[in-house]
Order: structure tokens, then sequence, then C-alpha cells
């Protein structure tokens, strides 16, 4: 993100302890994001996962705008708008020619920055016919793209995932496309007390329900740490390192990255492991959202584990639980999203003190947001 932004309190901390449950006082909800807020730009976004882009053009419409992704023949990527100029065909509807982007309509090229080389019915090709194209770059197993201003487009702005290309990491995937938006999958990810209840077979135990959590702002990111000592560990941990017998030490960091990431890494200390097995067991969790619309978004997910990379059972383990978690939340994402859109009578959302971690990434959604629209 291009914005550095100072919160009103940099430390802002909270516990589950029964007295913060009394409401907390009313939001004027202009200060926080929603789904009709305007989708911030300045900011790096996953187009696709760098194995879907090649050299056939695709389509994908990122932040309501339609784009179209291929690689040149040296395998950099390149993005464009999804629109010739001329008479709006969709450019995925063409066909690539060496480096070039032929239209299918009128046989115009594009060149990989956009500027038109040839267009068949003039025998001179005006020198000011050009398509908009977007900064993008390749990290580990995704491609990024920069949707907003392109002199801002910083790659050291890009989100560290550098686990998901590390071979010491094993690494399962998958990826949804929801009806739902960006703001809502943010603090559904970062609001950790519906663990126990939306996912009990997965990640939800009654022990981490009821832990206490601290939650801080640093650097434009909400950061939740959690400890949780002597308890039974998750299904989806507990499961692929065999000690689901044990009562271990557990702790996490769920971190909104940016618009586009959140992040999550825990750690299970077995303090007496059986003969061979190791004594700590890490995972990096990774969720990734581009806005399609301000109403639906494309979802992209890793769940990374430091040990076993290549085990296939338990990959195949930790996918379904992954998945049916995932899906989970999806599903109510989806739900809501129904509601705001279909129910006739408005609704001001209550909130409480343990959605302060949530409304604290909203409202750095917000104040960029607000930044960029001024």
């Amino acid at each position: 993100m291009t914005e550095t932004l100072t919160p009103s309190t940099s430390d802002e901390s909270l516990s589950n302890d029964a007295a913060v449950f009394a409401a907390m006082e009313p939001h004027d909800p202009g200060q926080f994001a929603t789904h009709a807020t305007p989708l911030i730009r300045n900011c790096w976004y996953v187009a696709g996962l760098g194995s879907e882009i090649g050299r056939t053009p695709l389509a994908r419409k990122l932040l309501g705008t339609d784009v179209v992704l291929y690689r040149t023949e040296s395998g950099t990527p390149v993005a464009m708008r999804n629109r010739c100029p001329h008479r709006s065909f969709p450019l995925a509807r063409g066909k690539l020619t060496g480096d070039r982007l032929v239209c299918g309509y009128h046989g115009m090229e594009f060149e990989p920055d956009g500027v038109c080389a040839r267009m068949p019915a003039l025998s001179t090709t005006p020198a000011t016919v050009t398509i908009r194209t977007y900064p993008v770059a390749d990290r580990g197993p995704l491609t990024w793209i920069w949707m907003g201003s392109p002199a801002l487009a910083d790659e050291a702005l890009i989100p560290d995932t550098r686990w998901l290309a590390d071979q010491r990491w094993g690494t399962v995937s998958g990826q949804y496309h929801i009806d739902s938006d960006y703001v809502a999958m943010h603090e559904n990810l970062i609001d950790q007390t519906h663990f126990p209840f939306l996912h009990p077979d997965t990640v939800g135990t009654p022990e981490y329900a009821r832990s206490k959590l601290k939650a801080t702002t640093e650097n434009n990111q909400v950061v939740i740490r959690r400890e949780l000592r002597d308890s039974p560990p998750p299904a989806v941990y507990g499961v692929p390192a065999d000690i689901m017998h044990k009562r271990v030490d557990r702790t996490s960091e769920a971190r909104f990255v940016s618009p586009a990431m959140h992040a999550a890494f825990a750690e299970i200390i077995d303090h007496a492991p059986d003969p061979g097995k190791p004594s700590n067991y890490r995972y990096n969790i990774t969720h990734l959202f581009t806005p399609e619309t301000n109403t639906s978004i494309h979802y992209w997910w890793f769940n990374s584990r430091d040990y076993q990379p290549g085990n296939a059972e338990i990959d195949a383990f930790l996918h379904e639980a992954s998945s049916q978690a995932y899906l989970e939340d999806v599903e109510a994402l989806q739900w809501i999203m129904e509601v705001v859109k279909t129910d006739a009578d408005p609704q001001i959302d209550l909130s409480f003190a343990p959605d302060k971690p949530g409304l604290m990434a909203r409202r750095i959604m917000y104040r960029i947001a607000a930044r960029e629209q001024s």
C-alpha cells in the first residue's frame, strides 16, 4: 500500500473476558469500509496463479475492469485492458502472434506495452492508438497486478509470501469465486470468535474460544496474537502431526497484511514428543483475494507446513480440512451478502468489543480508500 496512516491508537488491545462483551458505543458506519466503499486501487493484488497465465489470452475482471493476461514468448507476464480501443472487442477473444495481441474483430495488433503496431485497414498506423497496460510481477506461484497509478507501483510493496516457493514447506491450495466483498472477507478472517461455531470440526476448540487475545495496529496492518497453553490441538493441526492424543501449547498470529492479503501463523509445541517426532510444528496460512467488483471476489488460499513436505497423505488431509473450513466461510459470506443486497429494510449491524480487530481493519481500508478518492 502507498498510504502511510497513523491510527488513532498505535497499540489497541482487547481480551475476551466476560466484561468486554458489553456493546461498544454506536459508531458512525461511514468511518469503516463496507461493500459500498470505493475499491482500493493503489495496492498489489493477485491477478492469478502464475500457471494460469500463458500463451492463451486469459480474461479476468479485476476491480471492476476487464483485463486480459498472457505471457510473451520469453515468459514475461503482460496485463492490459480487455477492450480494443476501436470497437470494444474483447481482446482475450483474439490471438497471440509472437508477442503481439491481435484483436479478433479488425486485426489490430498490440505490443506488450499497449501500443498499436499494426492496423490492417490503414496503410499507416496512427501513433496515438494505445491501450492501457498494468504493472505485473511474478512472485513464487503468484502473478501480482497493480491496478492503480502506475507511478506508485513499487514492487517492494508486494506482500511477502516466500514460503509458498520454499521446497522445505509442504503446501496445499485452492481457489474460489465468491459473491461477497473483500471487506467482509477480511473481517471474517480476522474474527476468531466464530471459529468454534462455524468451524467446530476443524480449527475451533472450546479452549481456543475462551483464550485471551491481543490486537494491535502496526504500520497499517492489524495483528492478533493469542497463546493457548496445555490444551488439545485442533484437528486441522493435530491429525497430520499425529498428536491428537497430546496436550500442547499453541501460539497464533493473524494479520491483516493489505487489502489483498490476510495471513495466519501458528506454532504447535509438543513438550514431550514421541521418539523421532519434532517438538515444534509450524503452519503458515495465506489468504489472497482480489475484488472482481464491490460484491464479488477472486479468492486463493494456501495451507503450508514446515514438516514432511511431499507427504501425500498429509497433503490430502490438509486439503480436505482446509477446503471444508474455507467453504464454510464462503457460504456464510455469500448468505450475508444475499441478505444485504435483497433485504428492503436497511440495518446498521451492531458491533461488540470482540469485533474490534475487524473494525480496526475496516477503518484502515476506509481511510486508504478515502485518501485515494480525495
